[in-house]
């Protein structure tokens, strides 16, 4: 079992089926749909968030 997600987001706000981003309150962060779902620890996501931020990461053309 995980933690209570404190904040949640959905990949996809146009409908409720898409995968989601939820920010648990124990501070890691898990992406996906069972059964394909990551697990990251904060100072993983802060590396993600950090990477989108200072341009490493892109939109896909």
């Amino acid at each position: 079992m995980h933690a209570k997600p404190k904040q949640i987001y959905p990949l996809c706000p146009a409908c409720s089926e898409c995968p989601t981003v939820e920010v648990q309150e124990d501070g890691t962060v898990r992406i996906g749909e069972e059964p394909n779902v990551v697990t990251l620890q904060g100072r993983e996501w802060n590396e993600l968030v950090k990477a989108v931020r200072t341009g490493a990461l892109t939109e896909i053309a």
